[in-house]
């Protein structure tokens, strides 16, 4: 089993100074919670990387050798080190000021610095620094959260065979709202250094997919991206919690004892639980106006439900943080004044962090779980709570806007916007029966139990293995040097050679208007070269029209042929169709293709001989997307009656006779008795995939680009392929 090094903001371990002395204590709550209980429990050997709280400003190079040894050696550590303007800049800056509101969809309070982003990169550059330092080949590297966004392609720099996953702990926002943040494109690259990104939703992956698409026009399948031909993968991991540890929370001496000492003094009052951060994305304020909406509409609750608000200190550094404990501590003044009598309060107010037996006692005692955030990337206090009903009771009323939202469907889920459904749910969890309650809470904690912390660790890191084993399988297929002396040396023994080559995306890059991709000299001059050896039949296999083929290519002494396969010329030959043909179908088919680019600004139609073509390369990606997937809906009624079918490639979407392809065309030149020698076919989409399904057994067929193909070998661009060209020309001379 592979060392495992985790790379987080923080250590799980906090480092204190007393009285000259340097203290370590576990750290509470957030990653340190989560993850630490799988590294405890696990027999994999971990390494922790991240800042153990201090900062190095204040120590001296003595000091910081000292904190560095304890924490190698005692808690399995590696330091890294920042001072009080890096603390300042990357983590209450850019990281709390500027990611955390974006990606909550809290505009309003986001600001944008560019002091702050570069104290980001260089905090980002020193995390980077930290792990090469310590990394080892064959070690997997899991990076976290969104303080490190930039981090994953800085590791991949330094080790760009490293295996490398990163996960998101917060939501990832729509381009929207992503295209707002000056440096999108530098944090989307960043990300992409890894060969796995996990998200706690498949929201959050179609999001940063579409960015990701929209930003570097990359094309994803299943959540697969190729970024310069290494594959990656983009997937949602729910996280888990200890389910153990909060399920068998009320069998320790200090919860029990403090959840009947809860009971006790609420009497026979029902208990509405808040525990949350101090953060303006939990919806605390909201949630003590709906409380006070309820006993003011319905006085006979009054007396006898009350709140226990726990509210956690959070970044009181912060104008904003402050104002929100302003608030809350104004709101909950208003219902205690407005409410209490000498026999009860509504509501009992904590502005502390709990020790784990106290929280547990809590979640244990407490009748309804109120957790409604205005945005959470997943929420564990909903889990948590759900966790420690073992008896099978309590109610969770869960906001929509929640990750936890997208497992917990037995929770009273409630738009934390709407002021009435807040309040209703409040009442019918109120009075839901004992046995409604136990039927939901039991398929929570089932589904919870299931998929635990150890589980979602498990489950990630197997996935990150699997995705490198596929980019080892991607290498192996890869046309390397040992494989293209293999190819020139039966190139130069062949004593008759066929070479079938795409056009666009193969021979020549793609442009946005398809009459701006004339061949070069390059291309010229070698396929000219090529053509000369008397040895070698050279045929260009594209899906251009036949008369642009021949204003580009017809001089020279090699055989063409043109849309897809319908129309080909031997070399000294006349165009002569595939088989008879007609166009009669056109009229019909246009009137389709011309409402398509009437909504699609960007688009157009290109017509050919015998086929229909919608460009769409223009157009905006996610539009696109829709709008081809809408094209093969109104099309698939009509096509097949007329003998057609639409064939996808890059950017575009053709209608053409269903059984003419590529394929087809070039059994002239590999099939017969006369297929001894040399077969080459290299190509870049899919259409390219018909030619290289009909060679023959022996041939040499190579994809241009990243993939999934039939091809024997890959090469990862035009300008590859132009190498291996003039390579094979030079065998010659």
């Amino acid at each position: 089993m592979s060392r495992l090094i985790i790379v987080s903001n923080r250590l799980p371990v906090s480092v204190e100074r007393r009285a000259g002395e340097y203290t370590y204590r576990r750290s509470v709550g957030g990653l340190a919670t989560g993850l630490g209980s799988y590294t405890e429990g696990s027999s994999r050997d971990t390494v922790w990387v991240g800042w153990p709280g201090l900062p190095s400003n204040r120590m001296d190079s003595t000091d910081r050798t000292r904190v560095r040894e304890a924490l190698v050696s005692g808690h399995s550590s590696e330091p890294v080190f920042l001072t009080d303007r890096d603390i300042a800049d990357h983590y209450y800056g850019f990281s709390n000021r500027t990611l955390w509101p974006l990606f909550h969809n809290f505009t309003e309070h986001v600001e944008y610095s560019g002091a702050t982003w570069a104290a980001y990169e260089r905090v980002n550059r020193k995390f980077a620094e930290a792990v090469a330092g310590i990394a080892e080949r064959g070690d997997t590297i899991w990076v976290q959260d969104y303080q490190l966004l930039l981090l994953p392609a800085l590791l991949r720099e330094r080790s760009p065979e490293a295996s490398v996953g990163f996960f998101l702990h917060i939501p990832f926002p729509c381009f929207e709202t992503f295209r707002m943040l000056p440096w999108r494109r530098e944090v989307t690259e960043g990300l992409l250094g890894a060969d796995l990104i996990g998200f706690h939703t498949y929201d959050y992956v179609r999001h940063f997919l579409a960015c990701a698409r929209s930003l570097l026009g990359l094309d994803q399948q299943h959540g697969e991206l190729h970024v310069e031909g290494r594959r990656v993968l983009a997937d949602a991991f729910p996280m888990g919690i200890d389910f153990d540890r909060y399920s068998d929370s009320t069998r320790y001496r200090g919860s029990l004892r403090e959840a009947k000492h809860l009971r006790a003094t609420s009497a026979t009052r029902k208990i509405v639980l808040s525990v949350d951060r101090l953060d303006y994305t939990k919806g605390i304020p909201e949630r003590l106006r709906a409380f006070d909406c309820l006993l003011e509409r319905y006085p006979e609750w009054r007396g006898k439900v009350s709140m226990v608000c726990v509210a956690v200190p959070s970044r009181s550094q912060v104008h904003e943080y402050r104002m929100l404990k302003e608030e809350v501590d104004r709101l909950v003044g208003h219902l205690n004044g407005r409410w209490s009598s000498i026999e009860w309060t509504p509501v009992r107010y904590l502005y502390r962090s709990l020790p784990f037996h106290r929280l547990a006692a809590l979640y244990s005692a407490s009748d309804i779980a109120f957790v409604t955030p205005l945005r959470d990337g997943m929420n564990l206090i909903a889990k948590e709570y759900c966790a420690a009903q073992p008896a099978g009771t309590g109610v969770l009323i869960l906001s929509e806007m929640a990750g936890a939202a997208k497992e917990l469907g037995e929770a009273l889920l409630v738009n934390p916007n709407d002021a009435d459904a807040m309040v209703a749910s409040l009442v019918r969890a109120l009075e839901m029966p004992a046995d409604e309650q136990a039927d939901r809470m039991r398929a929570m904690r089932n589904r919870i139990k299931r998929y635990d912390v150890f589980r979602w660790v498990e489950d990630f890191l197997e996935s990150l293995q699997a995705v490198k084993a596929e980019q080892i399988r991607d290498a192996s297929r890869t046309l390397d040097e040992a494989a293209a002396e293999r190819l020139l040396a039966g190139y130069r023994d062949a004593q008759r050679r066929v070479l079938l080559l795409d056009y666009d995306g193969t021979l020549m890059p793609f442009a946005t208007q398809p009459e701006h991709v004339a061949p070069d000299e390059t291309v010229l001059s070698l396929v000219s070269e090529l053509a000369e050896d008397s040895r070698n039949e050279v045929v260009v296999v594209s899906g251009r029209d036949r008369h642009t083929l021949q204003s580009w290519l017809g001089h020279l002494p090699i055989g063409l042929v043109a849309e897809h396969g319908v129309w080909i010329r031997p070399n000294g030959g006349e165009w002569a169709t595939i088989e008879p043909m007609s166009d009669s179908w056109k009229p019909r088919v246009r009137q389709v293709l011309e409402i398509f680019v009437d909504r699609t600004p960007g688009s157009f139609i290109e017509e050919k001989d015998f086929s229909l073509v919608w460009h769409h390369r223009d157009v905006q990606h996610a539009l696109a997307d829709t709008r081809r997937a809408e094209l093969r809906d109104a099309l698939a009624g009509m096509l097949p009656s007329m003998g057609l079918a639409t064939m996808e490639g890059n950017r575009v979407v053709e209608i053409k006779r269903a059984e003419v392809n590529k394929g087809r065309a070039i059994h002239r030149w590999v099939s017969g008795e006369d297929t001894s020698g040399l077969v080459f076919a290299v190509g870049d989409d899919r259409t390219d995939e018909d030619v290289f399904e009909a060679t023959p057994p022996g041939a040499w067929t190579v994809k241009v680009g990243p993939g999934a193909t039939s091809a024997l070998y890959s090469v990862p661009d035009v300008w590859a392929v132009r190498a291996l060209l003039y390579r094979m020309i030079q065998e010659d001379r």
